[in-house]
């Protein structure tokens, strides 16, 4: 006799993806082994009735420091140009989530019509509602603030029961693991400890942001198998940051 399936602990999410986390290490471009593994962990959730919303970044196509600090472009223009990255990782992501039979909406902070829809966040949770995945590209649609921070504004507003931060480590540590193989992971930690201690989950702005309103944030290794899976269903993975340590 079979045991009963499990329920999702959370509902609707927002899983923030980095343009780094999707070429995988190669530095520039886009793993094609990667977004089938990110279209298929999605396709998991979907089929168990959790609402995705996805907030992707582009550093992996365009990253402007570089030109700035060259004096070659502004912050502004070099920001701009960053969004529009976002906007090219997020049509790929787009096409190889409809390769799994999902229905996505591709949802700009910036006017693009012709290939993506206007981002409103009345018009996104009605898109979640009907099992729709939304992925959210552009930034927050203005100059000096991350994609962290539009990860974060986003999750609040389409009311998101958890924000996930998908890194190339198993959580937040104590010190970078990679230099040091002593370090220590966190399994807990709350808002007040990220913001003094400045551990650099994400900006600070982002951080704040989830603070204010009260929305978790899940920080994990989304190249483990199954970990996004188990961080849906409430299982120990990764670091979980809430306003109250430990709650």
């Amino acid at each position: 006799m079979s045991s009963p399936q499990k329920t999702p602990k959370y509902g609707r999410i927002l899983l923030k993806l980095s343009g780094e986390a999707l070429a995988a290490g190669k530095g520039m471009g886009i793993d094609a082994e990667v977004l089938d593994h990110m279209s298929l962990s999605v396709a998991h959730l979907v089929g168990l009735g959790v609402q995705v919303g996805i907030v992707v970044g582009g550093g992996n196509i365009y990253r402007g420091s570089t030109l700035q600090q060259q004096g070659l472009v502004g912050r502004v223009t070099g920001d701009q140009m960053g969004m529009l990255a976002t906007v090219m990782n997020g049509l790929a992501l787009r096409d190889a989530l409809e390769r799994r039979n999902m229905k996505v909406r591709l949802m700009s902070a910036m006017k693009i019509g012709a290939i993506t829809e206007e981002y409103s966040s009345r018009n996104a949770i009605r898109h979640l509602s009907s099992s729709e995945v939304c992925v959210f590209v552009a930034g927050t649609g203005n100059p000096f603030f991350t994609t962290d921070t539009a990860a974060c504004l986003r999750g609040i507003e389409i009311e998101a029961d958890l924000i996930l931060k998908a890194t190339k480590v198993d959580g937040v540590f104590d010190k970078d693991p990679v230099k040091h193989p002593d370090a220590k992971k966190h399994d807990f930690l709350s808002f007040d400890e990220v913001l003094d201690n400045k551990l650099g989950i994400m900006d600070l702005t982002a951080i704040a942001l989830c603070r204010e309103h009260d929305v978790p944030l899940q920080v994990f290794d989304m190249s483990k198998p199954s970990a996004l899976l188990s961080v849906v269903m409430g299982e120990k993975e990764g670091t979980l940051v809430f306003h109250n340590k430990g709650q």
